[in-house]
């Protein structure tokens, strides 16, 4: 009876241990994810970034260009995320614009994988559904991913504007994008919160630029 009662002691210190670990992670991640994000607001050079891109997207959406997004693993779903802003409402009701997150077909990803490598999934792509005037945008927090670096390669040759996501750096990829947007951080889900709290600024902006109301 004495050893079951030391085991259930055992247990409740052990998962009071636990419990506050979690929580000491938790208070930890909400503070650093704060201290990024009032960097980024404190930066002349985010929120000019962020202006400019916005301004860049609406003046290619006016003239009946399209937005095409890329990226890898929580960067592509980012992508999905940012095209659904475009192409079904963020705000308000309005008519839809074209955006297109080129992670999204299977067909086409394990072919262009399969048939010539992965480092090809986004610049084929870009090479097949890209017209000048049209705009690409990469997501690499690292900005070093060989198949985001290869798609802005292609974008750059056809004529498409390049937009760059990254982090505090803009790795390899700055030097290829028209415009690009650093996160003032190097942990990547830090980025990447950055990333999509950017990208619903830029849409709000976009909408409102696109259709405007009282």
């Amino acid at each position: 009876m004495a050893d079951r009662a030391m085991q259930l002691i055992e247990a409740d210190f052990d998962e009071s241990r636990i419990a506050d670990r979690a929580i000491k992670l938790i208070e930890a991640d909400l503070k650093e994810s704060r201290s990024v994000l009032d960097a980024a607001a404190n930066s002349q050079e985010f929120r000019d970034s962020v202006r400019e891109i916005a301004a860049a997207w609406a003046a290619c959406l006016k003239v009946g260009g399209k937005i095409m997004l890329a990226g890898n693993g929580g960067s592509a779903g980012d992508c999905q995320h940012i095209a659904g802003e475009l192409v079904s409402r963020l705000n308000y009701d309005r008519a839809p614009v074209a955006g297109i997150a080129l992670t999204t077909d299977t067909s086409i990803l394990t072919a262009i994988g399969n048939d010539y490598g992965y480092d090809q999934v986004f610049a084929r792509q870009v090479r097949g559904l890209g017209r000048a005037g049209d705009i690409f945008v990469g997501i690499s927090t690292s900005g070093r991913s060989p198949n985001v670096l290869e798609a802005l390669v292609a974008a750059r040759e056809m004529g498409v504007t390049t937009v760059g996501l990254s982090g505090r750096s803009g790795g390899v990829m700055a030097s290829f994008c028209d415009y690009m947007l650093r996160v003032p951080s190097d942990r990547t889900p830090m980025i990447q919160q950055i990333h999509i709290t950017a990208a619903h600024i830029i849409c709000g902006l976009v909408e409102i630029d696109l259709f405007p109301r009282d």
